[in-house]
This record gives structure tokens, sequence and C-alpha cells, in this order.
């Protein structure tokens, strides 16, 4: 599949503007990209896949978001070993917690995390914050 899948959860829209930004660095890259909030995924194209991206901001006690997101990645964790996995999110407090867990259980998992971490911003992306996930989607383009 030449398509590179972003799949995300935005509650304040800052992760939301972070999956665009990726997602123009993809298109900069030359390769096709599907951009789709968490609920509008296809469990299928994403198993399908041996890139995606998964981003969600930093909710409560720096947790992944409880409803959709966490379903969800417990619904994908069968099939993520050999994958690499570009994660991403926002945060407004505490320091990124949330996606070191996050890591370590997709690493644990089999998965190879692009850039070796995910890539956090605190609050909405400014426009440097928005260069480095344009060059996100670049590596991602090139994985």
């Amino acid at each position: 599949m030449n398509k590179i899948i972003i799949a995300y959860w935005s509650q304040t829209g800052n992760t939301e503007l972070m999956a665009n930004a990726i997602a123009s660095g993809i298109i900069e890259a030359g390769r096709e990209v599907d951009l789709l909030q968490i609920s509008k995924v296809s469990i299928l194209e994403l198993k399908e896949t041996n890139v995606f991206a998964l981003g969600c901001p930093a909710m409560g006690d720096e947790v992944l978001e409880e409803s959709e997101m966490e379903p969800f990645i417990a619904e994908i964790e069968s099939f993520v070993v050999g994958k690499k996995i570009a994660l991403f999110g926002s945060y407004g407090w505490g320091d990124g917690q949330w996606m070191r867990d996050w890591e370590e259980r997709m690493k644990n998992l089999g998965a190879t995390i692009v850039g070796d971490e995910g890539f956090i911003i605190q609050e909405a992306p400014d426009s440097a914050a928005k260069q480095r996930c344009k060059d996100l989607g670049k590596v991602l383009a090139a994985s």
C-alpha cells in the first residue's frame, strides 16, 4: 500500500494540527496519505500497511484518551509487530510520561518507533513545531 495512514484523536485541535502538518510532509515527499480521526480508521487497512502514524494528546493523569483511543490501541496490539509507527501528540502539563508509556508499549509488542521516540508538543504547535511535524512526515514517507 502506497498510502500512509495517520490516525489521530484530538480534543482541543492541537493534535489535529500536528496530524495535518505530518500529512503535509508526507505529501511533499511524494507519498499519498489518509488523514483520519480514530473513529474513521479501518482496522483492516491499517493491518495491511507497514508504516503508519498514531496521534493522541495526554489526557487526565498522562494517559491515552480512554473511550476511543485506548480501545483502538488495544485492538491493534495483535498486529503491530514489525510495523514502523510514528507516535505523536500534544500535552498541557506534565513531562510526557503518557508518550514514554505508549512508546514502551509499542516497542514491547515488536513495533519500531519512527525516530526512536514519540514526538510531543506542549499546547498548540507554533511554526517551528509544525515544521518538525512536516519533517516527521518526510521521514515517515521514506520508511
